[in-house]
C-alpha cells in the first residue's frame, strides 16, 4: 500500500482534493431542500449520465446515487482499458454531477441485500435502475468450469475487470505461462482488448492506470500468440475499425488470417458492401495489415480465425486447456455459412480443428441479473420498459425507470448510453411534471438511518479522497493513477488509518 509520502508529488490540483476530502461525512441528512427525491441504482455511466440530465432539465429534484463498489463510474473504471484514456474523459462530467449539491453519493451501498428496491419506492418520488449487466454470458460446453486444479474457461468480463483493478477480480486464477497460446472465443471489441493487453509490449502499458499486480503478472507473461475465434465469418463480426487499427499499431505484433477467406467473402459480398462502407474498410484495413498462416514468422501473433464453434474443453497431460467438440479429441468444429451475409447463419460440418492453449476465455457477451421486486425478462436479460418506463405485463410501474444495459441489453459505446439515459430521464421528468408520480410514503434518512447505510456508507468526499490518493501515487510513477485494488485499503485511505 502506497504511504502519503506518494502524494507529496502532487499536483496543486490533487493536494486542493486531498484537502478537501479530509473529512469523512456519513450524515445522511439533505444536502438541499427539494421538492422532489430521485433514487438511482448504480453509479455507473447510465446512472450519471440519467441525473445529469435530471439536473439540467430541473431546479427541485434531489438525486441520491446508489453503488456497491466504493468508487463511482462502474465500467468506465472497471472496463474500459487503461490505454483507452480518452473513453474516460466522461468522468469529468460525472464529478461533476457528484459536487451538484442536489447529489448524494451512497457509494459501498449494495441495493438488493440491506436496502431493497421496495425501501427506495416507499422513499423516493422515483427509482431509476440503471446497474448495468454484472454477469457474462456462457458457452455452455463440457469442462467449461474447469477441471481439478485447473479452472477451465475464464470470464472475458473478469479478466477485465482483473487488469483494470476490481476488488473482486483480484483472485482471478489464471495461467500465462504454462504455454504460448490463449484463445478467446468472440469477435467483438472485448475480445480484441483482451488480446491486445495480453500481446501490448510492457512500455506501452506501463504509462496507463493499469493495476501494479496486472503489469506484473505480464510482464511475466509468456504468451505470445493469441487466438480470437469466432463462429461465423469476417463480414459479421462485431467489433470496429478502431479497435483492430489499434492492433496494426503494436510494436513486433502480426495479424494472421484466412486472406483468401476474407477476400472471397467480399467478392461474393460486393452489393451489401456498397451500403455497408465502414464494414468495407475494416476489411481493407485488414488484408492491409494481415498474413496468412503459412507466412506468420513474427514471435508474437493474433490470429483472427472464423467459422468455428467450441463444444468442450479438455486438459491434456500437461493440463493446458483445449477446446473440442468431440470426447475424443480435443478440437473446435468448423462451420460453413448459410444465407446473405446479414443474417448468415453458422452450420456446423464434420471437421475439426485443434487449438492447444494455455488459458481460454470467453467473451461471448454480457447478462443482467434480477432484483427482487422488480419485473424481469429472463429470456433477454433485461427489464422490460417502454421508453424507460417500467413494465410489469404491460402495464407501467409507477414512479419505476431502467437506463443503460439493464434498459436495452448490452451493446453500444458510452455515447449510445448517453442518449439512452437522456431518453429515461426525460420520461421521468415529464412524469414528475405531469403529477403521475409524486408521492411519498416514507422519510428519506429516517429509513436510511434504520437499515442501518450511514454505517458503511461512502461519501463523495470519502471518493475524492480515495481519487486522490490514487492519482498522487501514480503520478510518482509516471501514470494517471495507481489503482487501489482492495475495499480495505480504500477504507485505509478515507479513515487515514494508512498513514
Amino acid at each position: 500500500m502506497f504511504g502519503l509520502r506518494a502524494c507529496r508529488g502532487a499536483t496543486p490540483a490533487v493536494r486542493r482534493q486531498l484537502f478537501y476530502a479530509g473529512q469523512r461525512v456519513f450524515s445522511t441528512e439533505q444536502s438541499a431542500q427539494a421538492e422532489h427525491r430521485v433514487a438511482v441504482v448504480g453509479g455507473g455511466a447510465a446512472g450519471f449520465y440519467t441525473a445529469a440530465r435530471v439536473l439540467a432539465k430541473t431546479s427541485n429534484v434531489g438525486i441520491d446515487i446508489f453503488e456497491q463498489q466504493i468508487p463511482p463510474h462502474g465500467l468506465v473504471r472497471y472496463g474500459v482499458a487503461p490505454d483507452h484514456p480518452e473513453v474516460k474523459n466522461c468522468t469529468s462530467k460525472f464529478a461533476s454531477v457528484s459536487l451538484d449539491p442536489r447529489v448524494r453519493y451512497f457509494g459501498n451501498t449494495k441495493v438488493g441485500t440491506r436496502v431493497g428496491v421496495s425501501d427506495l419506492r416507499s422513499a423516493y418520488d422515483a427509482v431509476v435502475l440503471a446497474y448495468g449487466a454484472s454477469e457474462d454470458k456462457r458457452l455452455h460446453i463440457r469442462g467449461e468450469d474447469g477441471h481439478k486444479d485447473r479452472v477451465g474457461v475464464v470470464s472475458a468480463r473478469m479478466f477485465v475487470a482483473w487488469y483494470n483493478g476490481l476488488p473482486e477480480a483480484q483472485n482471478l486464477h489464471m495461467d500465462l505461462e504454462s504455454h504460448d497460446t490463449v484463445v478467446i472465443v468472440g469477435h467483438g471489441n472485448v475480445a480484441l482488448d483482451c488480446a491486445r493487453i495480453l500481446l501490448a509490449p510492457r512500455e506501452h502499458l506501463a504509462r496507463t492506470d493499469i493495476t501494479h499486480r496486472a503489469l506484473s503478472a505480464l510482464a511475466r507473461s509468456n504468451i505470445r500468440r493469441v487466438e480470437m475465434v469466432g463462429r461465423r465469418g469476417p463480414l459479421q463480426v462485431s467489433f470496429t475499425t478502431k479497435e483492430l487499427r489499434e492492433m496494426t499499431k503494436l510494436d513486433n505484433v502480426q495479424i494472421v488470417c484466412d486472406r483468401d477467406l476474407v477476400e472471397s467473402e467480399c467478392a461474393s459480398a460486393e452489393e451489401f458492401l456498397t451500403h455497408k462502407r465502414p464494414l468495407r474498410r475494416m476489411m481493407d484495413l485488414l488484408l492491409k495489415h494481415s498474413v496468412c498462416p503459412r507466412d506468420a514468422r513474427m514471435e508474437k501473433q493474433f490470429h483472427l480465425r472464423f467459422l468455428m464453434s467450441p463444444a468442450e474443453v479438455q486438459y491434456d497431460n500437461g493440463q493446458h486447456v483445449r477446446l473440442q467438440t468431440n470426447g475424443q479429441h480435443v478440437r473446435f468444429q468448423t462451420n460453413v455459412l448459410e444465407g446473405p451475409p446479414e443474417s448468415a447463419r453458422a452450420v456446423p460440418t464434420n471437421t475439426y480443428v485443434d487449438v492447444p492453449c494455455a488459458m481460454a476465455l470467453r467473451s461471448v457477451g454480457y447478462a443482467s441479473t434480477p432484483l427482487d421486486g422488480v419485473p424481469f425478462d429472463s429470456a433477454m436479460r433485461i427489464v422490460p420498459n417502454i421508453a424507460g418506463r417500467v413494465v410489469n405485463d404491460g402495464d407501467a410501474v409507477r414512479g419505476l425507470y431502467v437506463a443503460g444495459w439493464l434498459k436495452r441489453g448490452p451493446v453500444g459505446v458510452i455515447a449510445t448510453t448517453m442518449q439512452d439515459a437522456y431518453r429515461t430521464a426525460d420520461a421521468l421528468i415529464a412524469d414528475l411534471q405531469s403529477g403521475a408520480i409524486g408521492t411519498r410514503n416514507s422519510s428519506i434518512d429516517n429509513m436510511l438511518v434504520q437499515l442501518g447505510v450511514d454505517k458503511t456508507r461512502v461519501t463523495n468526499d470519502d471518493w475524492l479522497r480515495v481519487d486522490a490518493y490514487e492519482v498522487a501515487a501514480g503520478s510518482a510513477k509516471g501514470k494517471p493513477r495507481e489503482k487501489l485494488t482492495s475495499v480495505r485499503q480504500m477504507l485505509d485511505v478515507i479513515s487515514g488509518s494508512n498513514q
